[in-house]
């Protein structure tokens, strides 16, 4: 290895928008079945299959249905 390199030609990573974030996430079992259920038939990880369904929601402006329901 050299003791010093150059880096005045370098260019900045193009894709480091693009890097994921981990983060931690409640999520029913429900939700959690049903997206390995679907890994197990297109052989993609249940974890890029969530990244990818909520990727189309940003797109697509979809937003969820949210119904309250009334105590009284």
């Amino acid at each position: 290895m050299r003791e010093e390199y150059d880096f005045s030609q370098s260019v900045k990573n193009p894709y480091v928008k693009k890097l994921k974030k981990q983060v931690t996430i409640r999520l029913e079992d429900e939700v959690i079945s049903y997206f390995k259920q679907l890994a197990e038939e297109t052989g993609i990880p249940y974890q890029s299959l969530i990244n990818l369904y909520l990727q189309d929601c940003v797109r697509t402006k979809r937003k969820p249905l949210m119904e309250w329901v009334s105590n009284g």
